[in-house]
């Protein structure tokens, strides 16, 4: 397994990056397909319209959305890929647009990856 980074999407691309990954559902705001330099966008991965809006960034529900989402991997077919991804690069860098940089999809994905 290869190493697994988090970064805001809105930080300058880096040559120590290696395979950049768009973990969002939604494209973020202001970023053009140029500025991004992704390798995929795998919006499949992201947690459900349902759970995002549940969340909220609210960091009291953190720790439910954590098992709500690691549930929702459970049958997703992106988590896989992911997994792979991870597994033939060795580093992988997975990008976020969200402000909060403790709470979010990214963080609880590279969390989840460094269990398997």
């Amino acid at each position: 397994m290869g190493q697994v980074k988090t970064k805001r999407i809105y930080e300058a691309p880096a040559d120590e990056d290696g395979y950049r990954v768009l973990v969002d559902r939604l494209w973020p705001r202001g970023v053009s397909k140029e500025k991004a330099d992704l390798d995929l966008w795998l919006k499949e991965v992201a947690p459900s319209t349902e759970l995002r809006k549940w969340f909220d960034h609210d960091d009291s529900k953190w720790p439910e959305f954590l098992k709500r989402y690691r549930t929702e991997l459970d049958s997703n077919p992106a988590w896989t890929e992911l997994k792979e991804i991870v597994a033939d690069h060795a580093t992988t860098t997975l990008l976020y647009g969200a402000r909060d940089t403790t709470d979010n999809e990214a963080i609880a994905l590279a969390d989840f990856l460094d269990a398997v």
